[in-house]
């Protein structure tokens, strides 16, 4: 994989089941140090064109490079390994502590615990959270903006090169979601991780994504940065846009990170 080449590659993939087509015929690429947003409706694909990176559902057209390699070619157990997965809720294991659920990937990949434990406690104190109160906890001690930080740290927690985030902030309250974003945006310049990441919300799409796939019916109708989305004249793009409480003008977007 040359320097200028992209994290992630999708290529026309399409997918569909029972004959219903799901995913049609989408193409983005994902860099080094860039969100791309999965804008949509329920049930638009988003999700599944996540899963279809991660190797959960297979594609019936197209394909999907990895590091510059199909994902065809990856073990499938390593390839997942190399993609940190955050969703709702956390996902946490229940009975395992905090820095046991963190240290999951890095003792599967069988790092000395050493540096297991200096990793962990280097991703507690990046994601907010001060490590000696924090990693001997459970997750049921945990608020819910707790639990997400912990979900994230544990996703970072090998160094992958790519995130994948299934609406991670969508279950939780204003103020603290807010917060998490703004972290995530710090986190994201600080280790330049690339990211595909999902949500319903244009609000969070324009905050967090340096560009913007909207899907509508499976298939890709707007793929562009913040400011440009946000002029987008397509019927699809407009009925999100139309959704803000307040529309903001291009020059009060969020720049693209």
């Amino acid at each position: 994989m040359t320097a200028a080449s992209p994290i992630l590659d999708i290529r026309n993939i399409s997918y569909s089941v029972g004959g219903r087509a799901i995913l049609r015929d989408i193409s983005l690429s994902v860099a080094e140090g860039e969100t791309v947003v999965l804008l949509g409706r329920s049930g638009s694909g988003k999700t599944t064109l996540l899963k279809s990176v991660n190797g959960l559902v297979e594609p019936v057209g197209g394909e999907i490079r990895f590091e510059g390699k199909p994902s065809s070619a990856w073990d499938p157990i390593q390839l997942r390994r190399r993609m940190g997965y955050v969703i709702q809720d956390a996902g946490l294991f229940p009975h395992w502590t905090v820095a046991d659920n963190i240290a999951l990937v890095p003792r599967l990949e069988n790092w000395p615990e050493t540096r297991v434990a200096e990793r962990v406690d280097a991703l507690l104190q990046s994601v907010g959270l001060d490590p000696p109160v924090f990693r001997g906890r459970y997750p049921k001690q945990l608020s819910g903006g707790q639990k997400q930080r912990v979900g994230i740290a544990r996703a970072l927690a090998a160094d992958p090169p790519l995130l994948l985030l299934d609406e991670p902030f969508a279950a939780l309250d204003p103020i603290t979601r807010f917060d998490l974003q703004r972290q995530f945006l710090e986190l994201r310049r600080g280790m330049r991780k690339a990211a595909l990441f999902v949500t319903h919300d244009v609000r969070e799409a324009l905050m967090m994504g340096s560009r913007v796939a909207l899907l509508k019916d499976g298939a890709l109708d707007v793929l562009a940065p913040p400011v440009e989305f946000a002029a987008a004249r397509t019927p699809e793009a407009q009925a999100f846009l139309a959704s803000l409480e307040n529309h903001w003008r291009q020059d009060e977007l969020p720049p693209a990170v």
